[in-house]
């Protein structure tokens, strides 16, 4: 990013604006492995917590292109004021409803409610910062300063699915394994309203309210919008299978408890790289980012059926966490380009969702085939997932370029004419 574009969008944003949206994504991360946690020590069985994870994921997943065309209608403040206050009112239910004499049916309901209801703060502030810079930064630094920030939002991602689960962890050991998901109720009434209220979402909305009206649903299924939600789909495989995967790896070797921490080796690359992102030439475009990183992260993934160690291990996942930050960065900044008019929360919450869909489905199979034909099986899981990245971004090599910062343009020449 230019510095003169990076501090024309700090300015338009707000100083605050990075810190808040960072602190709103926790509650997020912590949801699912608070979930698990919680069911596992309340009902005492690792099944039914794995199952209701699950559910936490598919309600998320479902419910989340809902809540994005919702705030394309409404607007972010007064959608995710209502979503906060739903959010923690399901959470504090799942703390309750596992230690009530309630049937486990009802703790499945509940877990999907927990996801159905999740604040979406990922995406939507991909959208928000979107639409400010549609508004906000000229035509000849737009591209680049879209890159960056979206690179910065990838690496903000990491970092909060690194964190999230250690905390829950360290709260569940210290207090009580209730107390990951009632400190997600808390942080999301708190940082999520704050979000919600912030003036960056009336900024992005003034600029919105200068475009034409939203596309039809239909321009969703655009071959460029189906394209990237397959591909950003698979990313979300490869990370349930690989962590899934990895937990038995970790098991053969008598160590499950530290299944997170290896993993965190894939974030810490994952993030570096993604940052990395901006200082990218122009003439690296985002279909030769998608192959080539896709192609790295399938590389890495086919080495590991045939690590035996943990130093092996570790390896295999930073050259994969090499390809995954800048795979998601090309992924979302696509998406971000060629959503409809009027339709970019739509769009970002069908990446997000496409993401935590992947990750609960892969986890359930990829068990599945561990707990049945073994860790080795398990680990050709993620070199399939990576193969879905791969053959995505070769379709979306036939699609083509979109052209130059065609939305942002678009954008850009309808407020101008309503003026």
């Amino acid at each position: 990013m230019s510095r003169q574009g990076e501090q024309r969008l700090v300015r338009a944003v707000g100083k605050t604006y990075f810190p808040l949206a960072l602190v709103a994504r926790m509650p997020y991360a912590m949801m699912v492995v608070g979930v698990l946690t919680l069911v596992v020590a309340g009902r005492g069985s690792l099944a039914l917590g794995g199952l209701n994870s699950a559910l936490v994921g598919i309600g998320a997943a479902t419910c989340g292109p809902l809540l994005g065309a919702a705030v394309d209608r409404f607007g972010q403040r007064r959608v995710l004021l209502v979503i906060s206050v739903l959010s923690s009112a399901a959470l504090a239910a799942m703390a309750w409803v596992v230690y009530s004499p309630l049937p486990d049916v009802a703790v499945l309901a509940v877990a999907f409610l927990v996801g159905a209801t999740a604040p979406q703060i990922a995406p939507l502030s991909r959208s928000r910062l979107f639409a400010i810079i549609s508004g906000h930064i000229v035509p000849t630094r737009r591209v680049r300063v879209l890159n960056s920030t979206m690179a910065y939002e990838s690496a903000a991602d990491e970092i909060v699915f690194i964190v999230g689960p250690v905390v829950a962890g360290v709260l569940a050991v210290t207090i009580d394994p209730w107390a990951p998901v009632v400190a997600a109720a808390v942080l999301t009434l708190i940082f999520v309203s704050a979000f919600a209220v912030h003036p960056s979402a009336a900024t992005a909305q003034a600029t919105a309210g200068r475009t034409p009206a939203a596309g039809s649903a239909r321009e969703l299924a655009r071959p460029g919008v189906v394209v990237v939600v397959v591909g950003i789909l698979g990313v979300g495989l490869f990370f349930g299978s690989m962590l899934t995967s990895l937990t038995a790896f970790m098991a053969d070797h008598g160590r499950p408890e530290e299944a997170g921490l290896i993993y965190a080796a894939m974030g810490v690359g994952s993030a570096a790289l993604a940052l990395g992102v901006a200082a990218f030439p122009v003439g690296f475009t985002p279909t030769a980012r998608w192959l080539v990183f896709g192609g790295v992260m399938l590389a890495g993934a086919l080495a590991l059926p045939a690590v035996s160690s943990l130093t092996g291990m570790v390896i295999a996942l930073l050259i994969v966490g090499i390809g995954i930050g800048p795979t998601l960065v090309t992924q979302y900044g696509l998406g971000a380009r060629r959503s409809p008019v009027g339709r970019s929360a739509t769009v970002m919450t069908m990446l997000g969702s496409g993401v935590i869909l992947g990750q609960s489905l892969a986890s359930a199979v990829t068990g599945e085939i561990a707990e049945r034909w073994g860790t080795e099986a398990a680990l050709v899981m993620p070199a399939a997932a990576a193969l879905v990245v791969v053959l995505a971004g070769v379709v979306n090599a036939r699609i083509g370029e979109p052209a130059p910062a065609a939305a942002l343009e678009l954008e850009r020449a309808s407020a101008t004419s309503s003026r």
